[in-house]
């Protein structure tokens, strides 16, 4: 088998860097996600996970330990497998604080950190029924190694070990969210709680994340390209596949191949008036000639994630009274990135974009009083991007940017069919959404690929979508 692999690699051009062993089961180690051994075409030497070193995760630890009040300690627990049904679970997605620490993608697991043991993590114990059924996962010698943790222990010794540790900790710091039960039903870490000795942890953990570093911003850099490829190529198949779900399948598909490991979250598409429902995802309706199409998605690339929004008629042309509105939420959107810079708050920038639409809305007569802009736009301008979608989500909108920020600009108007106001506006939707990455000097748009100009959507739609498409979607409707 390993001759038969060195066999095979020596055939290989020389321009590709291919370990020896990298097709020989019997030399690389599965712990049950990527390893530079076992996916050198993803992960160099030194990586936990792509794109992010060892280096990267420890000094994220000393960073939370520093943070920590004086003989205080962490407890962080994987995210927990949810099911489906009662055999099928819903894809893993693993909780992102416990990532972000340990650099484990796999469930199963309660990491722990103090100032006196550093890294302390519990690790699933797998049985040979367990391996045959789901395969190999990281156990203790994994994270060890791998991970690099201080201590390590088989999860069966938690209620033991972490007893006692939190027996003679004055304050426990977890998040409530993912919290297992595993440790929760102890009776020291009730008695602390009972005490007022347990904290929200993720108070200090969102705060390390605000603030990306260069890793983390070449992730996100990759994955906003991603969805704007990914969007793109969506929007160009749209004029002849103008329906909801297709359009939903699309866009999840050109992300896939180009390497995300999934989305951010359902797809909003919405055709028509189901584009004035904000986080509209249904995606089941056939797009009528001449509608307009909201579609926000975003993808994720080994834990980062990006967010983008875009409107526009699959038709390939936007009507007089679309345009009107479009330019409004355009103008706004570009506006309000110029504003984005060290010093400015989110919420200002939210005040700043509110003025600019309810006059642009009150000039068309769409608005009779600015007191009824919230019932055409309830949403906040942006929100800081990460990790998660609403990334450190317990930091408020009153802080000042930093550079390494990342927040999304997202204007936008919804317009209900019911809505008091000229007919000829009633049920339109539009949003505009770049992700804005904060600089020293200002900004850079991470998703500045991704055409928005009226005259750029048109021309892209009307000489370079597909032109065989439109008899493809009327073969598939015949189908149906």
């Amino acid at each position: 088998m390993q001759f038969l692999a060195r066999n095979l690699v020596r055939r290989v051009s020389r321009t590709q860097v291919v370990s020896r062993n990298a097709y020989s089961t019997q030399t690389v180690r599965d712990i049950g996600q990527p390893t530079p051994a076992s996916h050198p075409h993803l992960m160099a030497e030194g990586e936990v996970t792509p794109g992010i070193r060892i280096e990267e995760y420890i000094g994220r630890r000393k960073k939370l330990v520093e943070l920590l009040p004086e003989n205080s300690l962490a407890i962080i627990s994987s995210a927990p497998v949810k099911m489906m049904t009662d055999v099928v679970p819903y894809t893993f997605r693993q909780d992102a604080d416990y990532l972000y620490l340990t650099g484990c993608q796999q469930p199963g697991g309660v990491a722990v950190l103090s100032d006196e043991r550093g890294l302390c993590m519990f690790m699933p114990e797998s049985t040979p029924k367990d391996i045959a059924w789901e395969g190999e996962v990281a156990g203790v010698d994994a994270a060890s190694e791998v991970f690099k943790a201080d201590q390590a222990y088989p999860i069966s010794k938690l209620p033991e070990i972490l007893s006692d540790m939190i027996r003679h900790s004055s304050k426990v710091f977890h998040n409530v969210q993912s919290a297992s039960q595993r440790y929760t039903n102890l009776d020291d870490f009730q008695n602390s709680a009972s005490l007022g000795k347990v904290k929200t942890l993720s108070s200090l953990t969102h705060e390390l994340r605000l603030i990306k570093s260069p890793a983390e911003l070449k992730l996100m850099r990759e994955s906003a390209s991603i969805a704007c490829q990914g969007l793109l190529k969506t929007m160009l198949h749209s004029k002849g596949f103008p329906d909801e779900g297709i359009l939903s399948a699309q866009v999840e598909y050109e992300c896939r191949v180009r390497g995300a490991q999934r989305m951010a979250f359902n797809p909003v598409v919405g055709g028509g008036s189901n584009a004035s429902v904000i986080h509209y995802s249904r995606n089941d309706q056939r797009i009528k000639d001449g509608d307009l199409v909201l579609m926000d998605m975003g993808c994720e690339l080994h834990g980062y994630v990006s967010d983008l929004t875009r409107t526009w008629p699959p038709c390939g042309k936007f009507s007089s009274v679309q345009e009107e509105l479009y330019d409004l939420i355009l103008q706004t959107n570009k506006e309000c990135i110029k504003q984005c810079k060290p010093g400015t708050t989110i919420r200002q920038l939210n005040t700043y974009s509110t003025e600019l639409l309810c006059d642009g809305l009150m000039k068309m007569g769409i608005l009779k009083s600015r007191r009824l802009y919230h019932q055409l736009n309830p949403t906040s301008i942006g929100h800081y991007l990460g990790m998660d979608v609403h990334d450190s989500s317990a930091v408020g909108y009153d802080r000042p940017l930093q550079p390494g920020f990342v927040i999304t600009i997202e204007p936008g108007v919804y317009i209900p069919s019911s809505f008091d106001c000229p007919e000829r506006f009633q049920g339109i939707g539009i949003r505009i959404e770049d992700d804005v990455l904060i600089t020293e000097t200002g900004y850079e748009v991470l998703t500045g690929s991704m055409p928005k100009e009226i005259k750029h959507i048109e021309t892209l739609l009307n000489n370079h979508c597909h032109d065989n498409s439109a008899r493809s979607f009327a073969s598939l409707s015949l189908q149906g």
